[in-house]
């Protein structure tokens, strides 16, 4: 599964109906004589709920307006080092170290032959 980052709304209304499931169990033991509390709850609730649909519909809103903007491909060579000797310390680095040391071995003993 992959990760993704927090969502503030899906976090607030969580902790909302959270809130109310321990008000619901706190009711069942202890007699709380609120009568309004019910309507004030349920528009809140109304409200939140609001907030979150103007919410969504902002959100597609940002993601239809974003077009890719095509970028000039550049290939930049660190410091001053010109492209053939990038190329192959980058060739030396992709090379397999055992090979490479046969290979000099090889070529060490050429040299030594002459």
């Amino acid at each position: 599964m992959k990760p993704h980052r927090m969502d503030g709304v899906s976090l607030t209304f969580g902790m909302i109906f959270l809130g109310i499931a321990v008000w619901w169990a706190i009711s069942r033991v202890i007699t709380v004589h609120l009568p309004a509390v019910g309507w004030i709850v349920a528009a809140a609730l109304i409200f939140f709920g609001v907030i979150g649909l103007f919410g969504a519909i902002r959100s597609n809103r940002r993601e239809e307006q974003r077009a890719p903007v095509p970028a000039e491909a550049r290939i930049a060579t660190p410091g001053d080092l010109p492209p053939e000797m990038h190329a192959s310390i980058v060739q030396e680095l992709l090379d397999d170290p055992a090979t490479r040391l046969v290979k000099e071995e090889q070529q060490h003993k050429e040299e030594h032959k002459d």
